[in-house]
């Protein structure tokens, strides 16, 4: 391998290497003895969390840099949410009649891809959460345009692995959710969100206050299927009760299909962070 590095010290891949074939003596044998960066106990400790925050927000940092990425289409929706081929399986009925946005997620991210490649992946790089349903979906359709896409997948107590049309070399696992929202809106060109359940309006909500609190610039702001959305959450009654002024229901837009989704993207002109709360 061809040393790039500036650094005249040693590297750390050659002194960890070293330090695993050093003579065995009850003093090498101790956990005390081990290099810290190469001691997983000592990093999983309580006291490190600052420590591995840091590395969860570097790594794919890194890497997506690395991979030359400058700007990405998140899509949020449902792990529950069947391909239409699959919907007899569904567990309730509203989820089989959901599945077509399966494949609309799945269009919409062709479409984005075929942009990406225009740029040769450097932005509009569709990004999910590396999981089943919508999010296998948006990965799949990066797939069938030949192009790459980001899982941002996260341990949970149930066995889980990234679907299968993430790309390898962008496929993250993660410990902590506040980290993985960071990376999901750091380079966000637009927020697509789809039905979905409590995952999923906690990452809308998260997104949609960052935006409405000037905290981040302004992008489209999509949400898929307006009778979904109206009937889980009574927008206007938020509104008249006064906890969120009629401006910030202009935030976002409802959308049907892909090529509306991708029309409003396309035509859409930069627009800065908010610089007040209207309302208050």
């Amino acid at each position: 391998m061809t040393d790039d590095r500036r650094s005249r010290f040693r590297d750390a891949h050659t002194d960890r290497d070293i330090a695993e074939h050093i003579p065995d003596t009850p003093q090498t044998r101790s956990p005390a003895y081990r290099l810290a960066f190469a001691d997983e106990d000592f990093l999983c400790r309580d006291a490190l969390r600052p420590v591995r925050l840091q590395l969860e927000l570097l790594k794919p940092e890194m890497l997506l840099d690395e991979q030359g990425i400058e700007s990405t289409i998140v899509l949020f929706g449902g792990a529950r949410i069947p391909a239409p081929a699959d919907k007899e399986k569904a567990r309730t009925k509203t989820l089989a009649e959901l599945s077509h946005f399966y494949d609309e997620a799945r269009d919409f991210a062709r479409l984005m891809t075929r942009k990406a490649l225009a740029s040769n992946n450097r932005d509009f790089v569709v990004v999910t959460g590396g999981g089943p349903g919508v999010m296998e979906a948006g990965n799949r359709g990066a797939v069938d345009e030949g192009g790459v896409s980001i899982g941002l997948n996260i341990v949970l107590p149930h066995e889980q692995a990234p679907n299968p049309y993430v790309t390898p070399d962008l496929a993250f696992n993660f410990h902590y959710f506040a980290i993985r929202k960071m990376h999901f809106l750091m380079r966000a060109r637009a927020i697509c969100v789809f039905p979905g359940g409590f995952g999923t309006l906690d990452e809308l909500f998260e997104a949609l206050t960052l935006i409405q609190t000037g905290r981040m610039q302004r992008v489209p702001f999509l949400l898929f299927g307006r009778a979904f959305w109206e009937k889980i959450i009574n927008w206007d009654a938020l509104q008249d009760a006064g906890t969120i002024s009629p401006d910030d229901l202009d935030l976002f837009r409802f959308v049907e299909t892909a090529e509306d989704a991708a029309k409003i993207i396309e035509n859409w002109e930069p627009a800065p962070a908010r610089s007040d709360i209207p309302g208050r």
